[in-house]
């Protein structure tokens, strides 16, 4: 009988991740459902050790959505999207971005797509923040930045509108 190889991870981030992060990224989600402070201090530890991994800021947000912090989440998108703007070179105000649109190509490569994927979780968190208005306003702007839908907007589009019945 061949052996079976166990993964030690339990969430595949981006390739590019620093192993030291990754280690502490993967220990955090392993006790999400133990302990969520321990769970919080970690994903804060990795968020700390490299503030330019985007990952970092995707974990927090997810941890904090998924905790109902809403407030939290939302901060750390926020930080997301000025973090991944500088990253690519763009200005992080999704409004300026359509405006401009034709300068920057988002589709280009991890750092746009993670804009535009944590773009459509702002949107997400203000719809379950009960802010109908600034939700379709967010995804209105994304339809135009996403016309793919590579970051799964439509999802949410579907979600606002039926909030809206």
């Amino acid at each position: 009988m061949g052996q079976v190889a166990f993964v030690d991870e339990r969430v595949l981030f981006s390739p590019n991740i620093p192993a030291e992060v990754n280690q502490l990224l993967q220990a955090a989600v392993a006790a999400s459902p133990i302990d969520q402070g321990r769970a919080e201090k970690l994903f804060l530890q990795a968020h700390a050790m490299d503030k330019q991994c985007l990952q970092t800021y995707f974990a927090l947000y997810k941890f904090y959505f998924f905790q109902k912090r809403l407030a939290d989440a939302e901060r750390l998108v926020i930080a997301g999207l000025e973090e991944s703007a500088r990253q690519g070179g763009f200005p992080s105000d999704y409004r300026r971005l359509v405006q401009n649109q034709n300068e920057w190509d988002l589709y280009a490569n991890e750092i746009t797509l993670f804009y535009l994927y944590t773009l459509k979780a702002l949107a997400f968190i203000k719809l379950r923040q009960g802010y109908d208005i600034d939700a379709q306003l967010v995804l209105s702007h994304l339809q135009q930045l996403d016309p793919k839908d590579l970051s799964g907007a439509s999802v949410i589009m579907d979600l606002a509108a039926g909030a809206a019945e």
